[in-house]
């Protein structure tokens, strides 16, 4: 086996090129018809919010004419300052398959809407007067080269972002209606420039208690959304129940197991949010205890089941279950009881999981195998799940496994519930002992774009469940519950055992799932993580893997130095990539909800010194354009995890080495508001190469690489355990 390198050398970075003059695609053009309307629609929203006689800026929906990129949304309408993007507070999609398309919601002056008015219809009349009633591509070129009279009327930068503007988006209105909910409501209220929403909403006549808000969230009772829907429809951004029905687990207990296990030492703490759990069971000195239930709820034992079976498998997994033996060895556990199952409130999940991160700063991978019986939807994350990307972007060095959760016996749950939706976390699905996928599995996308669940590990099925123990004794149950424990004891085996960024760990998690045959999963994610951790850090003989991390700093960072080995003037390889980063994420922004893309570019450097990537991503050359559809649908355009790679069959053969001799890694960063919440974020790749002919190259790119500048460490599993070990050691100088 091959082990893992390191590979330690400066990224180089570049600003991105500032935008040329608007323009139409070819072949498209704008009427002076369709100018007109849109004025006109923006009329009646000023009458509208006019009658409505409130105190806060009107609120005015865009209807695009597809699923659209940052930089084809407007700009001028409803932004005088060519600023419409920083009005936006809200984002949702409408329509099915090919009709899906953008609804963004911004919050302008009164007015920036007579303004708009007035433009529109200024281009209207110059549409009409010089361009017979509609301006096409070519017309628009024209203007930009030559500009207008000066009896225009208006300037030519500002008539040409109209006329682009006008082509992607096909009408304006007003949200007017909301989802009925019969039951406790978590409320999001657009951002119409409050600086509190409790006053904000105190100021409409809803008094709340400090705890029932948080962020621009509040806890509605049944009358008080329906009071708010029925009064002030127009200033719910998305609702969703506070009332989650947890998944449930019936365990069947086969009665007391002996068991034994030595004394804890100085392991790795891994995190357990769950149900609370049961002191009776063997290795209860491995697990700090903490019942978050409050004494006058009480707890009983059978609400513990759920979460000390989930504990056993991090604190002694491989002795309770051998077969699926990881070679992580144990781990302690500090575990928070904090839901009995059955019924369970949204907003205090997110509350306490909150407190617990925040206060628990030294745990650094948290495993959550709680999760809703009730399926996502389709326009915003859960609360649940924005809390956990909120917290894994605020603190770099945490991750959240989290259980991708199941059907229930009545099968009618088919996408997965909160908080699995997070896009931050690392969420698994389950496989029966036989590898495929379990009978329980729901799937994703989120948001319907967002790849979840992102791998899958064995969790049991009908032909053999898993073997697990609580505190009466030993019991076998199945589910996605007990697939997360598995991947968790991984992440922390990686993070905290071997020293790897969280940002490595995921991708190595990632990219062994997928191997050689990723084939696009909506239940399995990636793929299979493997069981053992040698085959997830380790390769074959003839596979190189090795990882690099940086920071975006500017739009472009790249390095074109990668000295790939060259046999008789050929590559003889196949090749993957993954990245992983994580970035801030708005729930108010509903479907554009991560605030920071980074592409992925990794391949053969030409003799032109151009990047020739994998995948044939071609975004950002120049001359190049894409859709946003086709850039999210084959570039995973948004996505925090990245994939690129080939498979290894039978017909690969090798390819050309081109006179630099170089392979190269690339990344464009871009950003969906002006804030430049990426600059700085860090990310982590990891690349595989495979040798098709079976020859071990590793020594080879090590000393090339060596050549280059670039500092290599070979990661060595038992030196990183011995490193480890020797820093956990407690010395006593004596006085």
């Amino acid at each position: 086996m091959n082990d893992l390198l390191e590979l330690k050398g400066q990224f180089q970075h570049s600003k991105a090129q500032q935008p040329g003059a608007p323009e139409l695609p070819r072949g498209q053009r704008v009427t002076a018809e369709k100018l007109r309307s849109l004025a006109a629609d923006l009329t009646r929203i000023r009458d509208y919010w006019e009658e409505q006689d409130v105190s806060f800026d009107p609120l005015v929906s865009a209807h695009y004419r597809t699923v659209v990129a940052k930089s084809n949304r407007i700009r001028r309408v409803l932004g005088s300052d060519g600023n419409a993007s920083g009005h936006i507070v809200g984002a949702r999609f409408e329509g099915e398959g090919a009709e899906t398309h953008h609804v963004i919601t911004y919050c302008v002056a009164a007015d920036v809407l007579d303004e708009s008015i007035d433009v529109l219809a200024t281009c209207a009349n110059v549409v009409d007067e010089r361009f017979a009633g509609a301006i096409d591509d070519e017309g628009l070129r024209r203007v930009n080269a030559g500009g207008l009279r000066e009896d225009a009327g208006i300037k030519k930068s500002v008539f040409a972002q109209i006329i682009r503007d006008a082509h992607y988006v096909m009408r304006f209105d007003v949200k007017t209606v909301a989802r009925e909910i019969d039951d406790w409501a978590v409320v999001s209220i657009y951002d119409v420039g409050y600086r509190d929403v409790r006053s904000f909403l105190a100021g409409l006549g809803f008094t709340l208690m400090p705890d029932r808000v948080l962020g621009n969230a509040v806890r509605l009772d049944a009358d008080e959304y329906a009071r708010l829907t029925f009064r002030y429809p127009y200033l719910v951004s998305m609702a969703v129940s506070d009332i989650s029905l947890l998944t449930q687990d019936d365990f069947d207990i086969e009665g007391p197991e002996v068991a034994s296990i030595p004394d804890p030492g100085d392991e790795p703490i891994i995190g357990v949010i769950d149900t609370p759990f049961d002191d009776r069971v063997y290795f209860a000195d491995w697990v700090e205890d903490h019942n978050l239930i409050p004494e006058e709820i009480g707890t009983e034992y059978g609400d513990m089941a759920h979460g000390t079976a989930v504990t056993s498998i991090i604190v002694d997994g491989p002795s309770i279950e051998p077969d699926l033996d990881d070679g992580c060895g144990r781990f302690r556990v500090r575990h928070f009881g904090v839901a009995k199952g059955g019924r369970s409130s949204s907003f205090g999940f997110v509350r306490q999981v909150k407190d617990i991160v925040e206060q628990n700063r030294d745990i650094k991978v948290w495993n959550i195998s709680q999760g809703s019986m009730l399926e996502i939807e389709r326009n915003s994350v859960s609360p649940e799940g924005a809390i956990l990307d909120d917290l894994q972007a605020r603190f770099d060095d945490i991750v959240f496994v989290v259980a991708g959760t199941n059907q229930t016996t009545d099968g009618n749950q088919v996408k997965i519930g909160a908080p699995a939706d997070s896009i931050n976390s690392l969420v698994v699905n389950a496989t029966g002992f036989s590898g495929r996928t379990a009978s329980y599995s729901r799937r994703g996308p989120v948001l319907d774009f967002f790849k979840k669940p992102d791998v899958c590990a064995v969790g049991g099925d009908r032909d053999r469940a898993m073997h697990l123990c609580v505190g009466t004794g030993e019991t076998f149950k199945s589910g996605t519950s007990f697939a997360a424990p598995w991947v968790a004891r991984k992440m922390a085996y990686l993070m905290q055992v071997m020293g790897l960024p969280r940002e490595v760990a995921k991708a190595l998690i990632v990219d062994s799932a997928a191997g050689w045959d990723y084939e696009a999963d909506r239940y399995r994610g990636y793929g299979q993580v493997p069981r053992r951790i040698e085959d997830v850090v380790e390769t074959q003989n003839d596979e190189i893997r090795f990882f690099l991390t940086g920071t975006a700093d500017e739009f472009l960072t790249y390095n074109y130095g990668i000295p790939v080995p060259i046999a008789k003037d050929k590559y003889p390889y196949v090749a993957r990539a993954t990245l992983c980063y994580f970035p801030n994420c708005d729930r108010r922004q509903g479907v554009d909800y991560t605030s920071t893309e980074m592409d992925l570019h990794f391949g053969r450097i030409d003799n032109r010194g151009k990047l020739k990537s994998l995948d044939n991503n071609r975004q950002g050359e120049e001359g190049y354009t894409t859709t946003e559809e086709v850039a999210r649908k084959n570039y995973r355009k948004w996505d925090n995890v990245k994939h690129i790679g080939e498979a290894f069959t039978n017909s690969i053969r090798e390819r050309k080495a081109y006179d630099t001799g170089m392979w190269g890694i690339k990344i464009r960063t871009t950003e969906r508001g002006d804030k430049k919440l990426g600059r700085g974020m860090r990310f982590g790749a990891v690349i595989t190469l495979k040798e098709i002919n079976g020859v071990n190259r590793i020594d080879d790119f090590i000393q090339r690489c060596a050549l280059r500048g670039w500092i290599v460490n070979r990661v060595d599993i038992q030196n990183r355990v011995d490193i480890y070990n020797a820093a956990e050691v407690e010395v006593d100088f004596d006085e």
